[in-house]
C-alpha cells in the first residue's frame, strides 16, 4: 500500500488503494515483493542495531573512559547518524527490488510478457532474483543503488528519530529504582519511536520510492532534486505526505516488536554468558 500510494497513479487515499489492490490482484497483491526483505531483515537489523550500540560504546569510551557509561544526547545522535549511513549500503538494493516487484501489477506469465513493457504495471520480473539480475545487466551497479541519496536523506534523520525517542521514552516510562525497563515499557517506547520515525522520514521515502520505481518503464527523474521539484510542481506539498498513515500505523507494531526482540535477546545472551562464565 505504501509503495502504491507513493509511486503509483490513481490510487487516491488508503481505503481506495486497499480496494483497488484487492479487486485487481486479490490477497496476493498485498504480499508482493515480500520475500527479499523477509530474507534479509535479520542481517539488516542486526547490522543497524550493532552499529548503533557499538558506536555509542566507542564514544562513551573516548569521552568518559568507560564504554558502559550512559551515552549523552550527542553520543546517541552521532551513533544514529552512523547507523543511518551504514544502513543505506545494505538497504538500497533490497528496497529497490521490493519496490520494482510491488509496482508490477500484472502477473508474470508468457501471455503478459508479450504486452508492451513500457506500459506501467506490465510484467518485467519473474521474482526477486530475476529482478536483481535484470537490473544488474541493464543498469549495472549504479542501477542497484538507484535512490541511494534519497534513502540517505531518509535514513539519517529517520534513525535519529528512531533511537533517541526510544531511549528517552524508555527512561521516562521505567519506574524509579528499576535496573532495566520492563517488556511493556520497551514495547510502548519502541512502538512510539517507530511511528515518530516514519512520520519524520515519509517525505524522503516518497522521493526514494518514486526514484526506485522509475526506470522500469520510463525514466522520468534525473535525480533526487529533480524528483522533488517535479513532484512538488505536479502535485504540491501534499505529495510528500503520501503513505503517511500507512507508514505510521505499520511503524508502531513493527518497531515495538523489533525493540522488544532486541532487548530480550540481549538479556538472554548476557544471562547465558554469566551462567557459562560465573
Amino acid at each position: 500500500l505504501q509503495t502504491r500510494l507513493q509511486a503509483g497513479q490513481g490510487y487516491g487515499n488508503t481505503l481506495k488503494c486497499v480496494l483497488m489492490v484487492y479487486r485487481n490482484e486479490s490477497l496476493a497483491g498485498f504480499f508482493k515483493g515480500m520475500s527479499f526483505p523477509l530474507a534479509s531483515i535479520g542481517i539488516y537489523s542486526s547490522v543497524v542495531f550493532g552499529v548503533f550500540s557499538n558506536t555509542q560504546r566507542i564514544l562513551s569510551q573516548l569521552r568518559h573512559g568507560d564504554a558502559a557509561a550512559a551515552p549523552s544526547l550527542t553520543d546517541m545522535t552521532l551513533a544514529s547518524i552512523v547507523a543511518g549511513v551504514i544502513s543505506v549500503g545494505i538497504g538500497t538494493p533490497v528496497e529497490l527490488v521490493k519496490i520494482r516487484l510491488q509496482m508490477q501489477t500484472q502477473p508474470y506469465t508468457k501471455a503478459n510478457v508479450k504486452l508492451d513493457s513500457t506500459v506501467p504495471g506490465s510484467p518485467v520480473y519473474r521474482g526477486p532474483i530475476h529482478c536483481l539480475r535484470t537490473i544488474l545487466q541493464k543498469e549495472g551497479i549504479a542501477g542497484i543503488y538507484r535512490g541511494n541519496v534519497a534513502m540517505l536523506l531518509r535514513d539519517v534523520p529517520g534513525y535519529c528519530a528512531y533511537f533517541i525517542p526510544y531511549a528517552m521514552l524508555c527512561d521516562w516510562i521505567t519506574p524509579d529504582g528499576s535496573i532495566s525497563p520492563n517488556p511493556f515499557s520497551i514495547w510502548v517506547a519502541g512502538g512510539v519511536a517507530g511511528a515518530v520515525s516514519w512520520a519524520v522520514c515519509t517525505p524522503m521515502d516518497v522521493v526514494k520510492s518514486r526514484l526506485q520505481a522509475d526506470g522500469v518503464h520510463l525514466n522520468q527523474y534525473k535525480g533526487t532534486l529533480d524528483c522533488i521539484l517535479q513532484s512538488y510542481q505536479n502535485e504540491g506539498l501534499k505529495v510528500f505526505c503520501r503513505g503517511l498513515v500507512v507508514s505510521t500505523v505499520r511503524g508502531f507494531p513493527s518497531s515495538a516488536a523489533m525493540f522488544l526482540g532486541y532487548e530480550l535477546s540481549l538479556k538472554a545472551m548476557k544471562r547465558c554468558q554469566t551462567e557459562t562464565n560465573p
